[in-house]
C-alpha cells in the first residue's frame, strides 16, 4: 500500500512542475501576435494583387473569401502541429530542470519560428509533388478546392484525436496518408486503377526517411548514450534527476542547445509543408497573383526566354519535325506521359512545342509579371508539365540515355530555371506559418510532454539520455531538411528516448510502446480514409 502511495506522490510531484498558469499579460501577447498575423497576411495579398492586377479592379470576392477559408484552415493545421509536436523538443530539458516549462515552450516557439523563416523549401514542394498531376492542373477549380479543404481537415482531425489521447503521433506521416488518400479517391472517381493516382516513386522515397529516420533515432541514440557512459565518469548523469536540481552546467548547455536544434529543425521541415498546401491554396484561389514569380525581372524573363527556345531547338533536333506536327494536344500528351510514365514516341515532340510556347508567351509578355490576367493559368500549367516531364525524363535511363548532352544540359537548366518561375514561397507565407508554428508550441504541449518524459521508460529520463535523444533528434532532422525529405520530429525523438532507456538499461513502459505503434500503424490508413471520404464529399459540394 505504501509503495502505491509512493508512486503516486512521485508522480505528483513530477507532475507538480507542469502545472501553471498564464498570466494576463501573456494571453494578451498571444492574441495580439494571431490578430497581427492574420492583418499581415490581408494586407500581404491585397499588395500582391494590386501589383499584378495590370490596373482592373476585383470584381468576384467569392475566390477571396474561399482563399480566406482555406488559409485559416492551413494554419489551423500548423498550429496543432506546433502544440503536437514541439511537446518533442521541450520534454527533455524539462524533465532534466534544464528550463522550466514556462521557459522552454517559449524558447522552443521562438526557434520553431526561427526555423521557418530559413527553410529551403524543397520540403514544401516535395510534398506537392506526391499529388496527381491532375489535381495540380485543376487548383482553382472544384477538384482543386476540394483536394485543399480534404487534406487540412484529415490532418487536422487526425492530429487532435492522437493529440487528446496524449500520443505523440506523426503530423508527417498524418499529411501524407491524407494526400495518399486524395489521390487513391481521385483516381477510383475517375474509373481509374486507385495505385494510380500518386506518385509512387516519390511516396517510396517519403516512406523509407519516415521509416528509416525512427531507426536511426533508436540506434544512434543508444550508441550515443553508451560512448558517453565510456567517456563520461559522472554517474550522476545516468540517473534520475533530483527535484529542482539542474544538472552540471555543460551538460545543461548540451541539452539547451539540442532542444533548440530539435525546434529550429522542426520548424525547418514540418513548417514547410503548411507553406506548401498554403502555396497550393494561393495558386488556385488567385492564380494571376501567385501562379507565376512575379518577383523575376524583366532580364531574367528573357534569358529564360531565350532558354527555352534553344532547349526546343535541340528537342527537334532528336524529334524530328515532322513527327513533331502531328503532335495535336501537346498538353494531354505529357499529361498522360507523367501519369503514367509510359514513354511514346509524341513526348519529345510535345516537349519540344511546349516549351516553344511557353517561351512565346513569356516573351509577347516581356516579362513574367507582365503575362495576361486570362493566360496566368495555361503559362503556369505548361511550365509545371513541362517540368514534370522533364524530371520523369531523368528519371528514366533508357530513354534519357538517348539524348546528347547538350541536349540533356539545356533540359536540366530549363528545370531549373523554370521551377524558380513556379515553385517560389512569398516571405509573408513563411512568417504567418512561422507565427503559427510558433504559437502552437505554447499550447497543449503537456499531454504529449509527460507521455516521452514518464511514459516511454520504466524510469524517470534522465540527463544522458535527454541529451542523447535530442542530439540525435537535431542531426537527423536537420539532415532531412537539407535533402528536402520530410522526416517525422514525433518518431525521431521518441524512438531516440525508446533507444537510450534500452542502452541505460531502464527499461521501457510496453504499454505506451504498443499505444505508438498502434498509433503510427494506423495514421496512414487512417489519414488516407479520412481525406478520401472528405475528397469525395467536398467534391460533390463543390
Amino acid at each position: 500500500m505504501s509503495s502505491i502511495s509512493t508512486k503516486a506522490g512521485l508522480e505528483e510531484l513530477a507532475h507538480s512542475h507542469l502545472d501553471y498558469k498564464p498570466t494576463l499579460m501573456t494571453v494578451i501577447v498571444f492574441i495580439g501576435l494571431i490578430l497581427v498575423a492574420l492583418i499581415y497576411t490581408v494586407l500581404s495579398i491585397s499588395s500582391d494583387v494590386q501589383a499584378t492586377s495590370h490596373g482592373q479592379t476585383v470584381k468576384n470576392w467569392v475566390p477571396f473569401i474561399l482563399l480566406g477559408v482555406a488559409l485559416l484552415i492551413a494554419l489551423g493545421f500548423e498550429f496543432v502541429n506546433g502544440f503536437h509536436d514541439t511537446a518533442n523538443a521541450v520534454a527533455t530539458v524539462i524533465y532534466t530542470n534544464s528550463l522550466p516549462p514556462s521557459f522552454a515552450v517559449v524558447w522552443s516557439g521562438f526557434f520553431n519560428f526561427l526555423g521557418v523563416l530559413f527553410s529551403s523549401g524543397l520540403v514544401a514542394f516535395g510534398i506537392i509533388s506526391l499529388l496527381p498531376v491532375e489535381l495540380i492542373l485543376q487548383v482553382g477549380t472544384a477538384s482543386g478546392f476540394a483536394m485543399v479543404f480534404a487534406l487540412l481537415i484529415a490532418a487536422i482531425i487526425w492530429n487532435l484525436g492522437t493529440w487528446w489521447l496524449g500520443i505523440p503521433a506523426s503530423s508527417s506521416h498524418t499529411l501524407i496518408g491524407s494526400i495518399i488518400g486524395v489521390g487513391v479517391a481521385n483516381a477510383l472517381m475517375h474509373g481509374r486503377d486507385g495505385t494510380s493516382g500518386i506518385d509512387w516513386t516519390q511516396a517510396t522515397k517519403v516512406g523509407y526517411s519516415l521509416l528509416l529516420s525512427p531507426l536511426i533515432g533508436f540506434v544512434a541514440s543508444a550508441l550515443f548514450l553508451l560512448a558517453m557512459k565510456v567517456f563520461i565518469k559522472n554517474k550522476g548523469l545516468f540517473t534520475e534527476p533530483k527535484k529542482g536540481k539542474v544538472p552540471p552546467v555543460w551538460i545543461r548547455g548540451l541539452l539547451v542547445l539540442t532542444c533548440t536544434g530539435v525546434s529550429f529543425a522542426h520548424g525547418s521541415n514540418d513548417g514547410q509543408k503548411g507553406m506548401g498546401l498554403i502555396m497550393l491554396t494561393l495558386i488556385g484561389c488567385v492564380p494571376t497573383v501567385y501562379a507565376l514569380n512575379t518577383a523575376m525581372t524583366t532580364s531574367e524573363a528573357t534569358a529564360y526566354v531565350a532558354l527555352a527556345e534553344k532547349t526546343s531547338y535541340q528537342l527537334d533536333v532528336v524529334a524530328p519535325a515532322s513527327m513533331a506536327k502531328e503532335v495535336i494536344d501537346n498538353r494531354q500528351v505529357l499529361s498522360d506521359y507523367v501519369r503514367t510514365r509510359q514513354m511514346n514516341p509524341s513526348v519529345i515532340p510535345a516537349l519540344s512545342n511546349m516549351a516553344r510556347g511557353i517561351a512565346q508567351q513569356v516573351k509577347d509578355s516581356g516579362s513574367f509579371a507582365g503575362v495576361p490576367t486570362e493566360s496566368v493559368s495555361n503559362v503556369r500549367n505548361d511550365m509545371y508539365l513541362a517540368s514534370e516531364t522533364i524530371r520523369w525524363l531523368q528519371k528514366d535511363p533508357i530513354e534519357y540515355a538517348k539524348l546528347d548532352k547538350v541536349t540533356i544540359d539545356h533540359l536540366a537548366a530549363f528545370k531549373k530555371q523554370t521551377d524558380d518561375s513556379t515553385k517560389f514561397i512569398p516571405l509573408w507565407v513563411k512568417v504567418v506559418v512561422a507565427i503559427a508554428l510558433g504559437l502552437g508550441t505554447m499550447v497543449g504541449w503537456k499531454r504529449i510532454v509527460i507521455t516521452v518524459g514518464e511514459k516511454i521508460g520504466k524510469t524517470h529520463l534522465t540527463y544522458g539520455q535527454g541529451a542523447s535523444a535530442e542530439l540525435v533528434a537535431m542531426l537527423t532532422i536537420g539532415a532531412a531538411d537539407i535533402y528536402g525529405l520530410p522526416v517525422s520530429t514525433t518518431q525521431v525523438l521518441t524512438s531516440g528516448v525508446a533507444g537510450s532507456m534500452t542502452a541505460n538499461g531502464s527499461g521501457m513502459k510496453f504499454d505506451t510502446i504498443r499505444s505508438l505503434a498502434l498509433a503510427w500503424i494506423l495514421t496512414l490508413p487512417a489519414a488516407m480514409f479520412l481525406s478520401a471520404s472528405l475528397f469525395y464529399i467536398f467534391s460533390q459540394v463543390f
